[in-house]
């Protein structure tokens, strides 16, 4: 019997999903998105706006391939869910019926109801539509404020920054990042970013926001009461599920759309992934909501098993991250927290110059490996998740470094003597 299967949301998870379906099933796939007609690399946003990429390049699949591969594509907002039905309510009034319903609708920037934060200028930077923005708003602005210490805070800096706008960086933390990083690691961020002339204010948070009589921004008060001139406030203080459109639907939601370890929520046949997926009983170690893009993926990969009557429960592995501070890469890999456990020990060393630093975090008793952080130097993913997953020591792992290191054309070689 060929099935209706209904995914909400365009991105990485829902578009993986349904690739994965069509490879294993013959059953019919509409995706419903209202950001963009076409699926795009979410993660490429900022080098659209510094110039390095047209948004074409930033979609991984021609747009004959939904066609061909009989991946309906429908640009509409959804409104509500009718379960009892089976059937999707869109802001076209077009009801949209289903046997499987997939909700993979990621999530939306945080607001924490400061004066002024619905002032023209003052958005976050997480959809198209944030950069369309953005880029319209360019011309005018000299100055600006970006409030939030995260991963998506120090990419929208970098942006300003590339057209030659001043940038004060509001901080929360005492260091920049510290709920995630180490001392070391926070403090090595915060002299990369002031390195690069950001004004950058710890320990610091949004109280106002101030307009002119034309509902422009003119400038920001901080939590000191200190006042800073600016066109541009960027609001990058996090980010949660985007599930609002499933209030009394019947489907179960906290924070995010709660699913069991196949990712199916309360109701039948209706499943949620990604960003706006909250687990029940996460995998071990994980939290219930993970917000990362290859979580996502894997996500997709697994519920399209399930749906094809492959039934998989999902795991994930250890955790890994990667991101961006300005030219230096940082990596992760299992679990390194802000401060040591109790069982916990740890081997670090940094070169200063070079914006360069290794840390590996291991268990006191027999120095099994259970995390790596990497600033500046480029690390293998499959050796780095075969040392951790198999209890490799924190010695093999320093005798054996040079076949952990990934190291491609052009890229700085990490002095090894040094670290």
């Amino acid at each position: 019997m060929i099935r209706q299967i209904v995914i909400i949301g365009n991105g990485i998870s829902g578009i993986t999903a349904a690739r994965h379906i069509r490879k294993n099933s013959d059953d019919k796939i509409t995706v419903i998105s209202s950001e963009t007609e076409h699926f795009f690399s979410r993660t490429a946003l900022m080098y659209i706006y510094m110039g390095h990429m047209k948004y074409e390049h930033t979609k991984p699949y021609e747009d004959w391939f939904w066609k061909k591969n009989r991946i309906d594509l429908v640009f509409d907002h959804v409104e509500s869910v009718d379960i009892n039905n089976r059937k999707i309510l869109t802001g076209s009034s077009a009801a949209i019926e289903y046997d499987v319903l997939i909700i993979a609708t990621g999530s939306k920037p945080n607001k924490f109801g400061w004066p002024g934060q619905d002032l023209n200028g003052v958005h976050g930077m997480y959809s198209r539509n944030d950069l369309d923005m953005l880029e319209r708003n360019s011309p005018r602005i000299n100055n600006a404020v970006v409030v939030g210490g995260g991963l998506i805070g120090i990419e929208l800096v970098e942006m300003l920054l590339s057209r030659n706008i001043g940038v004060t960086f509001l901080v929360r933390e005492k260091s920049f990042w510290s709920k995630i990083l180490p001392a070391e690691e926070s403090e090595m961020i915060n002299r990369i970013i002031r390195s690069h002339h950001v004004n950058l204010k710890l320990k610091t948070e949004l109280k106002e926001i101030l307009g002119d009589e034309e509902g422009y921004i003119k400038s920001v008060i901080d939590s000191a009461g200190e006042e800073f001139t600016c066109q541009f406030v960027g609001l990058t203080v996090g980010v949660s599920p985007n599930i609002s459109f499933l209030l009394n639907s019947g489907i179960e939601t906290d924070r995010g759309v709660l699913v069991d370890e196949y990712l199916e929520t309360n109701v039948k046949d209706v499943y949620a992934i990604g960003d706006c997926a909250q687990h029940r009983t996460p995998p071990d170690g994980r939290k219930p909501v993970e917000q990362v893009w290859y979580t996502g993926r894997i996500m997709g990969e697994t519920v399209a098993q399930t749906i094809t009557r492959n039934r998989l429960p999902y795991k994930p592995g250890i955790w890994f991250n990667s991101a961006k501070f300005f030219d230096t890469e940082y990596q992760t890999y299992g679990w390194v927290f802000p401060t040591l456990k109790d069982n916990e020990d740890t081997w670090y060393r940094e070169n200063i110059k070079k914006n360069q630093a290794l840390r590996l975090v291991f268990l006191k008793e027999n120095q099994q490996l259970t995390g790596v952080n990497a600033l500046g130097i480029r690390l293998r993913h499959d050796v780095l998740d075969k040392w951790i997953t198999e209890g490799y020591t924190a010695d093999y792992m320093l005798e054996h470094l040079s076949e952990a290191l990934f190291d491609p054309e052009f890229f700085l070689k990490p002095d090894l003597s040094t670290l």
